[in-house]
């Protein structure tokens, strides 16, 4: 229990700052404050001493310097229960300052005024107030820190009745205020970054591309410490430097590789696979997923999930090859490969567990974040809601086409047989253009679809789907449901006599 007989008080905001020391002072907490604040708190007429006859130093340079002494930071930073410490402090005169609340200078709004000047903006980069939050989350275990003025109310509660606060709060806390100064810290990189004319994002290693999306668009892409197994992880054995699009595709693919369970290979065009295979070896799981689409395969992604050996690369190499990623190349691959200069050749170590962190897009104004879709299948979850189950065949080409359809951007269609792609819809505004466009690709490829299993990445809203699949030679569907219409849907299955499962997850990719 962290017992709070000192606090400081410097917040820009000065929201609740007011109640919130009248209350710590009849809790007997000394107030330490400065600048605006402290006037504020004298001026409700409570007691307040200050920063400056703490430290024995005046504030300096327009209050650009007041609270950066050792004595602050000694308050903050010294281990109540270290002995060396403890004397250090003694010996010093810093005296312990067990609360910290702080709110820092408004840069982000500054910033997103268009009447601000840049001297404006300048002067809106606190310094001193992210340094004071860091040193008390750091030191959390001793120190509470306060960064939001909604968490006055519970900590004061807490304080009140608990006569401190728990180690678990002040945790929390720190979390938080850390989570504040590393988006107050990315803010200011940004507009420094867009002033230079680069691009900037806080606490990543920048690696600059040759262009975005298009040649006139600046891009440049960000490894995050700690995380590895990635496209940006890997190795560039060969070939010019990856591009923005060759690096969105790469993922794609790399993705799509850790999915499969036997030796695989997936060849992504724009972000959706093109085709995907499961085989023996490697040259056969290649040509089981170029027939799917070869004229898309054209210049595609190709990802494989092991080793890959001369016979494949010779055989990948009579068409027009983009970009390779896999865990490895023997000696004969790595030559062959020397002969076509221009292909890029990437390796990288297969993830051996799920993906770190969370998945994240930016749109204007802000961030969208999501937990990462990594549930390939879940048989336990299936349910088989049609008279007729799936053979065993049925059951193992519908457990692969599900696998892979949760890499095809919505809405999602695919025919497959057991361990390979037949046919591919993707991105269209009606799942049943996605079964048209997928038995159309499937037709130009001479590939019959009787017999077919098919995923579809979310529920048919209509039977016309089943319809159409039926139409199409399907004799196997797997599915999220979910639909109003799901009775409806399922009659359609058993009227075609098609084998159905519902697997409760929906795989939508935007």
């Amino acid at each position: 229990m962290i017992k709070v007989r000192r606090a400081l008080l410097s917040a820009y905001d000065k929201t609740g700052i007011v109640e919130l020391g009248r209350r710590l002072a009849s809790l007997e907490v000394e107030l330490l404050s400065s600048g605006g604040t402290a006037r504020s708190l004298e001026e409700a007429g409570l007691s307040v001493r200050t920063v400056s006859d703490l430290t024995g130093f005046p504030e300096v340079f327009g209050g650009r310097v007041k609270t950066l002494h050792p004595k602050v930071h000694g308050g903050l930073l010294f281990r109540r229960d270290d002995p060396g410490d403890q004397q250090q402090a003694q010996e010093q005169g810093i005296e312990p300052i067990d609360l910290v609340v702080i709110n820092l200078y408004p840069f982000e709004e500054t910033v997103s005024d268009p009447d601000a000047s840049r001297q404006d903006i300048v002067e809106k980069i606190d310094i001193g107030g992210p340094a004071m939050l860091r040193a008390a989350a750091k030191n959390h275990a001793h120190v509470a820190v306060l960064v939001d003025p909604a968490d006055y109310e519970p900590v004061l509660a807490e304080i009140e009745s608990e006569g401190g606060l728990k180690e678990e709060t002040t945790r929390r806390l720190a979390a938080k205020t850390f989570a504040r100064t590393a988006s107050y810290d990315a803010a200011i990189a940004s507009w420094l970054g867009e002033e230079a004319g680069a691009f900037a994002l806080c606490g990543h290693d920048r690696m600059d591309l040759r262009y975005g999306e298009n040649p006139h668009q600046g891009a440049a892409a960000y490894r995050i410490p700690g995380e590895g197994g990635g496209v940006l992880q890997a190795e560039l054995h060969q070939g010019k430097a990856i591009s923005f699009n060759n690096v969105a595709d790469l993922d794609a693919a790399w993705s799509l590789a850790h999915d499969f369970e036997r030796t695989g290979c997936a060849i992504i065009k724009h972000a959706n696979p093109c085709g995907a295979a499961e085989a023996d070896t490697p040259l056969q799981a290649l040509e089981d997923a170029r027939a799917c689409d070869p004229v898309s395969a054209f210049g595609g992604i190709y990802a494989f999930n092991g080793e890959v050996d001369g016979a494949t690369v010779a055989s990948m190499l009579e068409g027009f090859v983009e970009c390779v990623i896999a865990p490895g190349y023997d000696d004969e691959a790595r030559a062959l490969f020397k002969k076509k200069k221009n292909v890029r050749v990437l390796q990288a170590p297969l993830r051996t567990s799920r993906r770190p962190g969370r998945h994240v897009k930016r749109i204007v104004g802000g961030l969208l974040v999501q937990d990462w879709d990594d549930l390939a299948h879940a048989q336990d979850e299936w349910k088989v809601v049609t008279k007729r189950s799936p053979t065993d065949d049925e059951r193992e080409a519908l457990a692969f086409a599900w696998r892979v359809a949760r890499h095809v951007k919505s809405n999602a269609i695919l025919f497959a047989g057991p361990g390979r792609t037949l046919g591919i819809g993707a991105g269209q505004m009606s799942r049943v253009d996605s079964v048209k466009l997928a038995r159309s690709k499937a037709a130009e490829q001479d590939l019959s679809l009787d017999g077919s299993a098919v995923a579809s990445d979310a529920f048919f809203p209509f039977r016309d789907g089943l319809d159409a699949l039926h139409e199409a030679g399907a004799s196997a569907v797997i599915q999220p449901g979910g639909s109003k219409r799901d009775d409806e849907v399922i009659a359609a299955a058993d009227e075609h006599g098609i084998a159905m499962i519902f697997t409760g997850r929906r795989h939508f990719q935007h």
